[in-house]
């Protein structure tokens, strides 16, 4: 397995495999990545210098990808773990504890102190993997991701 940065190629499989892992959980699709016009484009999402996208590829098929972005609206500080997604087949094989890892010593890289996500409750499974990573809950959200169906906000101090 080959963890790599997102290639423009990319674009389309990424985007067909988040809205599966939405429709796979009966997941909200407004106010949600689901209708996000940017996940049709990530590639050209991550071109900004503070950001990352990282896909695990194998024999050409996607296993998942995780990154981080600095969204508009949170401290200085703080950067957003985004697009936290694997396929089914890709579960449960420490594919996702890599990315997200790798992801959070991204954002160490970019001098970033810590990490915030979102998330909705049907990803309960991923909201236990945020929390076994050090994320805490939030009671409101933090900056403007243009997802406001996302009702979970989390919070992780990096250690640097």
């Amino acid at each position: 397995m080959k963890l790599r940065p997102v290639q423009a190629e990319d674009n389309k499989r990424l985007a067909n495999m988040i809205r599966q892992v939405f429709e796979e959980h009966n997941a909200p699709t407004e106010g949600t990545v689901y209708t996000d016009p940017t996940t049709d484009h990530l590639f050209e999402l991550f071109q900004h210098p503070k950001s990352v996208l990282w896909v695990a590829e194998e024999n050409g098929v996607l296993l998942g990808c995780c990154g981080v972005y600095p969204t508009s609206g949170l401290p200085e500080t703080c950067i957003e773990l985004v697009k936290y997604y694997l396929p089914k087949e890709a579960r449960g094989k420490g594919i996702g504890k890599r990315l997200m890892e790798l992801s959070i010593a991204s954002a160490k890289d970019l001098r970033y102190s810590e990490n915030y996500i979102e998330s909705l409750p049907v990803f309960s499974r991923a909201v236990r993997i945020y929390e076994q990573q050090g994320f805490v809950q939030l009671d409101s959200p933090m900056g403007e991701s243009g997802h406001p169906g996302c009702t979970i906000w989390m919070r992780k101090e990096i250690n640097q």
